[in-house]
């Protein structure tokens, strides 16, 4: 995949570049403030641009605030927003748009190789991965989650996480086809239909995380 890395920390900026070399992602740039960063998605339009929250000039939200500009501008790219603490509100801001192919992770995470390929996978195809320490502050209690059994909001939990069917099946220890059958009464129980405009899975976890 082509990457673009927006981080003000030199150090880890370039820690970042050489790891997603290690995975073998192609990073065509690597900026250190949020003007620079939308900028480099204009020119590149890579496949997921990866940001902090806090950068330059403010300091305060701007990483976020590029991410929202850059959905807008270039839906197809995916994103992945590092954040050294939990910012509830950032994530819910980020994830609001419904379409997926978005992640937040903290950042003592990218020490985890697996965890952001694995992160990196779903983005592009589409999923959404939030970090669990996130979930754990962000307020359950979106429409139509007290008709969830505790199972189903184990299961709509990890799901939240990135986790794959098999991977729910292996952390449940359950069979792959008893999470299929969960997942499809979330969907039903939320009320949501299948439709093509839509990533029923991604919508589910907004459910979940209280959009």
């Amino acid at each position: 995949m082509r990457l673009v890395v927006a981080e003000d920390s030199v150090l880890l900026r370039e820690g970042l570049v050489r790891l997603f070399a290690e995975l073998g992602h192609d990073v065509v740039a690597a900026v250190g403030d949020a003007p620079s960063l939308v900028a480099a998605v204009d020119e590149h339009v890579p496949d997921i641009a990866v940001t902090d929250v806090r950068m330059p000039p403010t300091h305060t939200d701007d990483g976020l605030r590029a991410a929202v500009s850059i959905r807008a501008s270039h839906p197809g790219v995916g994103l992945l927003v590092l954040s050294q603490w939990v910012e509830a509100d950032a994530a819910r801001e980020l994830l609001s748009s419904g379409r997926g192919a978005v992640g937040y992770l903290l950042k003592d995470r990218v020490q985890d190789l697996a965890t952001v390929a694995t992160a990196l996978d779903v983005i592009a195809h589409g999923g959404m991965m939030v970090d669990p320490q996130v979930i754990a502050q962000v307020s359950v209690g979106g429409v139509g989650l007290d008709r969830l059994t505790g199972r189903e909001r184990e299961v709509l939990a990890l799901m939240a996480q990135g986790r794959s069917n098999t991977a729910i099946a292996a952390q449940l220890v359950v069979t792959q086809g008893a999470v299929e059958k969960h997942i499809a009464s979330i969907f039903t129980k939320l009320d949501l239909a299948t439709s093509p405009d839509d990533h029923r899975r991604v919508l589910a976890v907004l459910r979940y995380l209280g959009g």
